[in-house]
């Protein structure tokens, strides 16, 4: 688990004793604090409403949203409701097609969100079989709300440019690179993810 600052801090560690640049980290900037996503759909939907806007945007879309459905919005509602409706409530056409589709895919019960697979990767091919949910969303998901301690965005910019100036390679790191960097690092590599985070958020401050 990646989800409690205990949890956290026996991962890092256990990193740092593998790698100088993890341990430097910890040094200079100590070590990450727990973030926490509530598992279900309505983090899901709130991911679909913040994709490719400002922070504020996706705040205020996400207003618009409860108070014309709820909080958190009912996806009942949001099934049946119309792209109109959905659009006087800060959804985009394309949005609401995701919406819907998160919505269909739980109301029916072909996605339990409360038991996905215990294997990572047979967790990421459920989740992303909602339009609108590529890889990048389902491991934040499993990484964030599930705590789930092997987790590797290794499709993410930041730590991509992170690991990569932390390990002193040239240029960015490619997906696959980054992928095969970071076997040495299991079981923990979502640690080594919230580490490359924390050291990029804290080095751009």
């Amino acid at each position: 688990m990646v989800r409690t600052a205990d949890s956290i801090r026996l991962a890092v560690e256990a990193l740092a004793r593998r790698e100088k640049a993890f341990a430097s980290v910890v040094e200079k900037h100590g070590v990450p604090e727990p973030r926490r996503s509530e598992p279900g759909a309505h983090t899901l939907l709130r991911t679909i409403v913040g994709q490719q806007v400002s922070v504020a945007a996706a705040r205020s879309m996400w207003s618009k949203l409860e108070a014309a459905y709820g909080s958190p919005p009912e996806l009942e509602a949001i099934l049946t409701a119309t792209d109109e409706e959905l659009r006087l409530a800060g959804i985009s056409r394309q949005k609401a097609g995701y919406a819907r589709s998160l919505a269909e895919l739980v109301l029916s019960g072909e996605l339990d969100l409360s038991a996905l697979p215990e294997d990572d990767e047979e967790a990421i091919a459920h989740l992303i079989r909602i339009k609108g949910i590529g890889r990048w969303s389902a491991e934040i998901y499993l990484l964030f709300a599930e705590g789930r301690p092997d987790v590797w965005p290794a499709g993410d910019l930041a730590v991509q440019i992170e690991i990569g100036r932390l390990m002193g390679i040239e240029g960015k790191p490619s997906e696959k690179q980054l992928r095969e960097i970071a076997e040495a690092w299991r079981p923990h590599r979502g640690a080594a993810a919230i580490l490359a985070w924390h050291s990029y958020n804290s080095s751009v401050l």
